[in-house]
């Protein structure tokens, strides 16, 4: 297939932190590098596809171009839910509902869907229905050059978990209550103190009530994404706290960077993390109720993963050699967006 002069747009232009922007980078990186120019205005005469991510502020012109011919092509990974079940404000509600109502909108008219994992795919076609048009799962990528266990540093005189999260709020906060008891739990079964470090935006009311707790954090913020490789290689272990995840990036970069996952059977955790990779523990309650987790079997799976953490280095690098290949997770794209 040749790509070279075509034209994408690629919606919406601005992203927040977290997962989409990174992915939005890293795939504009490529295409550029394969001669395919980028756009953001869906009425470009000469855009040959649109690329949403997620859903797009005027969705009235992306489907103004799709009359004049241009595929739209939407990428959906999972869905606002937890402001369904915990409150998180009048405000937050309304936006979060109608950010679920302005993707699934989309979803009916676009030309091609991509899911970011099977989870996904069977969370929107449960709720919303399945589609007549094409769709394909296409896990997210890495670039296994920048993310790499090369120089790892990780402490030698105790175990460092860390959590990379884009926002750690808003109804999220038992994510990082989570890793506190976590924590806790293995500063008493452990022969090294145990440390959590927190990447992410962090209200300081929250940090203040897990100071409380009394357990070493360190608190590292909002950090340029540049550093995030020599942070995951600082660590021992990686605990990805978000619960139903469609593909979380911060996971995938982890295994490239050689440091083994640790999470609940929620979302697709099992999809991204086989044994040779880390540990995925029972949550053992009803996540979508948001029941208190399992904090024991986290801690166990845990434990176990330090306890071989040299083999599951070497096993989570080479599940994203296997899985996550920026470059061909592109090709899947490029096919999507331009092949028949």
């Amino acid at each position: 297939m040749t790509v070279e002069n075509n034209r994408i747009c690629i919606l919406p232009h601005k992203l927040g932190l977290g997962g989409p922007a990174s992915f939005k980078s890293s795939l504009i990186r490529i295409l550029i590098t394969r001669g395919i120019t980028i756009t953001h205005d869906p009425l470009d005469p000469a855009v040959s596809a649109i690329l949403l991510i997620g859903g797009a502020q005027h969705p009235q012109c992306v489907f103004r171009a799709q009359r004049l011919g241009v595929r739209v092509v939407q990428r959906l990974n999972g869905m606002n839910w937890v402001h369904r079940k915990k409150f998180t404000g009048i405000r937050h509600f309304i936006k979060a509902e109608y950010g679920n109502f302005l993707l699934s909108s989309i979803r009916k008219k676009a030309d091609r869907i991509i899911y970011q994992s099977e989870f996904s795919r069977s969370w929107w076609e449960r709720v919303y229905g399945k589609l007549a048009v094409p769709q394909t799962v296409i896990h997210n990528g890495v670039d296994l050059d920048r993310f790499s266990p090369e120089n790892s540093h990780p402490p030698i005189d105790h175990y460092r978990v860390l959590m990379v999260e884009g926002h750690l709020g808003g109804g999220y906060e038992q994510g990082l209550i989570t890793g506190v008891q976590l924590v806790r739990l293995l500063n008493q079964r452990m022969d090294r103190r145990v440390e959590l470090m927190v990447v992410g935006d962090v209200p300081q009311s929250l940090r203040n009530q897990v100071d409380s707790f009394g357990e070493k954090v360190s608190w590292c913020g909002v950090v340029k994404r540049e550093m995030i490789p020599e942070i995951d290689r600082s660590a021992h272990l990686f605990f990805s706290s978000d619960l139903n995840a469609a593909c979380p990036n911060s996971v995938i970069e982890a295994m490239a960077c050689g440091l083994p996952v640790i999470a609940f059977d929620t979302g697709a955790m099992k999809e991204l993390v086989p044994l040779q990779a880390g540990r995925i523990a029972s949550y053992g309650g009803n996540v979508w109720n948001l029941d208190q987790p399992d904090i024991y079997a986290l801690a166990d799976a845990a434990s176990e993963v330090l306890l071989v953490r040299d083999k599951l280095s070497v096993g989570a690098r080479q599940q994203a050699e296997k899985a996550h290949d920026e470059q061909k997770v592109a090709d899947r794209y490029l096919d999507v967006l331009l092949g028949e």
